[in-house]
This record gives structure tokens, sequence and C-alpha cells, in this order.
């Protein structure tokens, strides 16, 4: 008998994690790897523990990269897509088991229908299952080709009434410049949204970004890789980069 969720201690009632799928395979490789899986379940599970209802969406480029395919002329840009989609799905599949292998109940939950090995997204059974404090993995995107899992992040915050949403990257938080390329580039403690989308800064795509300022929600950037990086997001704690609301 899972118990309900207890009063969050946090700032945050309930939380969007967004996770790329580079964070499931060792730099350089493809596919699920082994270790990363577990640091990325206890990172989750240890967001969890802070009292935030926590959902998370995951990305699939270490599958499948659906735009580079898409680019090589070879297969429709949809067909390709959908394929990315299917990427997701394993990589959610693995967060579930992952989770629930150090006694965190999930819930995987898919944009496209796959009965034999997950749920179909419906807001009020995930609504549900926050309550009784699971984590719910949204996969598959939207469900709709030509739509970015950044998108994907900023919907399913908008129909779960989330309070923030966290996009745990490579980086530290939002730059000038890619700070890779350009030394002089300068991070940002705090944004506007509607600043990062004027000067078109590598945060989101430009269909998330304007959802996430129509909606009055927040973005939080920030390194993935710094061990209990979630839980101090998660938290309202100072790490990475605040796009604040106009």
């Amino acid at each position: 008998m899972i118990a309900a969720m207890s009063a969050a201690p946090t700032p945050y009632r309930r939380v969007l994690l967004k996770l790329s799928g580079e964070a499931f395979s060792a730099a350089g490789a493809v596919g699920v790897d082994a270790a990363e899986l577990r640091y990325i379940a206890q990172e989750v599970k240890a967001g969890r523990e802070t009292g935030a209802a926590l959902a998370v969406v995951v990305g699939g480029g270490n599958i499948v990269r659906g735009a580079d395919l898409a680019r090589e002329g070879i297969i429709h840009q949809a067909t390709a897509d959908y394929m990315g989609m299917l990427g997701t799905v394993i990589n959610g599949l693995a967060l579930k088991e992952a989770l629930e292998r150090i006694d965190q109940p999930a819930r995987c939950m898919t944009a496209i229908d796959i009965p034999a090995v997950a749920e179909p997204f419906i807001r009020g059974r995930a609504l549900r299952h926050l309550e009784l404090g699971r984590v719910v993995i949204l996969a598959a995107g939207t469900g709709n080709p030509f739509f970015t899992t950044d998108t994907c992040a900023a919907l399913r915050a908008t129909e779960l009434g989330m309070d923030v949403v966290l996009k745990a990257t490579k980086v530290d938080g939002v730059y000038s410049a890619d700070p890779n390329a350009d030394p002089a580039a300068t991070r940002y403690d705090t944004i506007s949204l509607a600043e990062a989308a004027e000067k078109r800064l590598a945060v989101m795509d430009q269909t998330a970004l304007t959802m996430c300022r129509e909606r009055g929600l927040p973005v939080v950037v920030f390194d993935f890789r710094q061990p209990g990086a979630v839980a101090r997001a998660v938290a309202g704690e100072p790490v990475g980069t605040h796009l604040t609301i106009d």
C-alpha cells in the first residue's frame, strides 16, 4: 500500500524534470549505460524525497536522433520523429525499472499507445499517480512529429499544474554563448524567459520557451552531473540559471 504524498517542504508542490537522452549513456556512446541509469535513478529518487510530486520527461537522443536522420534525406521527418519517440520509450522503461529497484514507485506513461509495455498518458491518471507519491515518467514526447521533448516538457507541465520545469543539462546554466566555443561567454544567474527567447539563447526551443512564458512556468537549467543537484533544484536552492516569469 503506497501512502499518499505528504505536504512538500519545498517552494514547489509539483515539479517537472526534463532529462535528455544523453544522460542515459556514457560519454560518446549510444544506448543505456547501467552506471548512468543507476545515477539517474538515485538523483530522481532524492528529488522525490524532498516531498514534491515529481514527473520526468525523457529524451531519446542516446537511442536515435530523428532530426539527424531526417537531415540525411533518406527518412521523412515525420517517420524519423516517431523513431525518436520510440527511443524515449526505451529510456522511460529503463528509468521506471531502475527506480523501482531502489524502492521508489514509478509509472511510465506514453503519448503513443503501447499497452503491452506502458500506460497511455491520461491526465487524470497521471495526477493520481503523483498524489500517491509515484514518479511519473512521460515518454514518446507529445505523440506528434515536429515537436521536441522540450516542448513536451512545457506541455505536460502545463497540463499537470507543475510549479516549475527543471531542465537537466551538461552545463551549469545558461550562457551568453556556447562556453565550449567562446571563452568570453558569461553565465546568467537569472534571466527572464522573454529575454532568453529574444536573445535566442540555447535553453529550449522557441515553442517551449513561448509556452512556458505564456503559462507562467519558471525554468531552472542546471548541471545534472553534480551529485544532489536535482534535490537542490527541487528545494529551490540557487543552482544553475533561473529563468523567471516576465
